[in-house]
C-alpha cells in the first residue's frame, strides 16, 4: 500500500533538484565562506547566487535577505531586534512601547512577545472573525502614539486563512508603524511581493517550501534598523553571526527557484485538489465543518471539524489507513489543551479536540485524494461508534 502525505503545512519532502543543488556543498565547495583562499571565495559566491533567488521569490533586492536557521529565528529577530533599538522607551514610558500582533500567531511570535512584556513593552493581541480574519479597522483603531511594531501571520499555519496583508501593510506604511509578517506558510505558495505589499520584515523557512530543514531567511527592507540578538564573528551584514550553513542556503536558493518557477502550476493543480477534497469531506461525512476562511485561504489547506470525533484518533486511525495528517499545528502538538487558534475563532474545548488538517503538496496526485476521500468517512462512522458525544445525524 502506497503511504500517501498530507501533512505539508508541517514539513515538506525536499525536492530531488535540491538535493542535487546542495550535493556539492559537502563534497566540493565545502569552504568556509570567510577565508580568502578560493575555497572559501567559491562558498561565498554560492552565498551571493543564493541571495539573489531567495530575494527574487518575494520582489526583494538581494542585500535584505538575512540567512537564518528557520523561521523561529527569523521571528525571534525580527520582534527582538526591533524591540531592542526601543529599550530605552520602555525605562522612560511608564506605559511602554506598544506592539500589536495577533491572537492566531504561531507561537514563535507570541512567546516572543510573551517575553518582551516580561521586559516592559506592552503588547496588544487583536481579535479575529470566526474564520480567522483580522479586521483592518480594528488594526487602526489599535494603533497608538507609541506603537513601533506590528506583527501580523500572511497565513495561519492550521486554518489556512490568508490575511489582508496588503492592507495591513499600507495601514502600518501610513502611521509611520514598522510591519513584520511571518509568511513562513505562504512564501512558495501563493505570491509574495515586499514592495506592493509594503512589507517591512518577512520571515520564511526552507523546509515549508520543498527545502531543506535548519535554514530559514528574515527579509529586512532597505534603511530599517535591527539589533542582533547574537554577536560574533560579523557574518550576515553583522546581523547573524555564525558560520554560514552553505549546503542549508544553496538548498533554500535552489527552493525558492523552484517554487517561484512553478507557482502558477502548482497553485492551480492544488487548489483543484483542495477544493475537491473539501466538498468530498462536507457532502460524504455527516456533521463536518469546514474551518477558516472558505476562499481567502493557502491552496493546499483543508482544515475541517468532525462532531463527536476527537482529532488524534482520528490522526492514528488515518495513518493505519496510510494517510499522514494532523490534528493542528506540528509545533504545538506536545501540548495539553486545545489550540489558541481554535478558541481565538470561537470553538469551546470540545469542538476544538475534533479538528484535522489536511495539507497538500506537490507530490500529491488524484489518486490521493481518492483514497482520502474512501477512508476518511469510514473512520470517522467508526470512531463515532466509540464516542459517548455522537447521537447520530439531525
Amino acid at each position: 500500500m502506497r503511504r500517501i502525505y498530507l501533512d505539508h503545512a508541517a514539513t515538506t519532502p525536499v525536492d530531488p533538484d535540491v538535493v542535487a543543488a546542495m550535493l556539492p556543498c559537502f563534497e566540493r565547495d565545502f569552504g568556509n565562506a570567510s577565508s580568502i583562499h578560493s575555497f572559501g571565495q567559491d562558498a561565498k559566491h554560492l552565498i551571493e547566487d543564493a541571495r539573489e533567488h531567495v530575494a527574487a521569490l518575494m520582489n526583494a533586492g538581494s542585500e535584505e535577505v538575512i540567512f537564518t536557521a528557520g523561521g523561529t529565528e527569523s521571528d525571534n529577530m525580527a520582534l527582538k531586534g526591533i524591540a531592542a533599538l526601543h529599550h530605552d522607551s520602555v525605562r522612560d514610558n511608564p506605559e511602554g512601547p506598544h506592539i500589536i500582533t495577533s491572537s492566531i500567531e504561531h507561537p514563535a511570535i507570541l512567546r516572543t512577545c510573551e517575553w518582551l512584556e516580561t521586559r516592559g513593552f506592552v503588547v496588544r493581541y487583536l481579535p479575529v472573525d470566526n474564520q480567522g480574519m483580522i479586521d483592518v479597522g480594528s488594526l487602526e483603531d489599535a494603533i497608538a502614539t507609541g506603537t513601533f511594531l506590528v506583527s501580523i501571520m500572511f497565513a495561519n499555519n492550521e486554518i489556512g486563512t490568508i490575511e489582508p496583508v496588503k492592507q495591513l501593510g499600507a495601514l502600518c506604511r501610513e502611521r509611520g508603524v514598522l510591519f513584520h509578517t511571518d509568511a513562513v506558510q505562504a512564501c512558495g505558495k501563493v505570491p509574495v511581493d515586499v514592495r506592493s505589499m509594503n512589507i517591512d520584515l518577512l520571515s520564511l523557512s526552507s523546509h515549508k517550501l520543498h527545502g531543506p530543514k535548519g535554514m530559514g531567511a528574515l527579509y529586512l527592507r532597505e534603511g530599517v534598523e535591527l539589533e542582533p540578538l547574537a554577536h560574533g564573528g560579523g557574518h550576515e551584514r553583522g546581523l547573524r553571526s555564525s558560520t554560514e550553513n552553505v549546503s542549508g542556503i544553496v538548498g533554500l536558493a535552489k527552493a525558492a527557484e523552484l517554487a517561484k518557477m512553478r507557482m502558477g502550476e502548482d497553485m492551480a493543480r492544488l487548489m483543484s485538489m483542495r477544493d475537491r477534497l473539501i466538498s468530498g469531506v462536507l457532502d460524504t461525512v455527516p456533521a463536518s465543518h469546514l474551518n477558516g476562511h472558505p476562499t481567502k485561504r493557502l491552496p493546499h489547506n483543508a482544515h475541517f471539524r468532525f462532531d463527536a470525533v476527537e482529532g488524534e484518533s482520528l490522526v492514528l486511525s488515518l495513518d493505519h489507513e496510510g494517510i499522514a495528517s494532523s490534528s493542528g499545528s506540528a509545533c504545538s502538538s506536545k501540548k495539553s489543551g486545545p489550540s489558541h487558534v481554535l478558541t481565538a475563532i470561537g470553538m469551546d474545548g470540545i469542538q476544538a479536540q475534533g479538528t484535522l488538517r489536511l495539507t497538500l503538496g506537490r507530490g500529491n496526485t488524484d489518486e490521493d485524494i481518492d483514497r482520502t476521500l474512501e477512508a476518511l468517512p469510514r473512520v470517522v462512522a467508526k470512531l463515532r461508534e466509540l464516542s459517548p458525544l455522537w447521537e447520530g445525524e439531525e
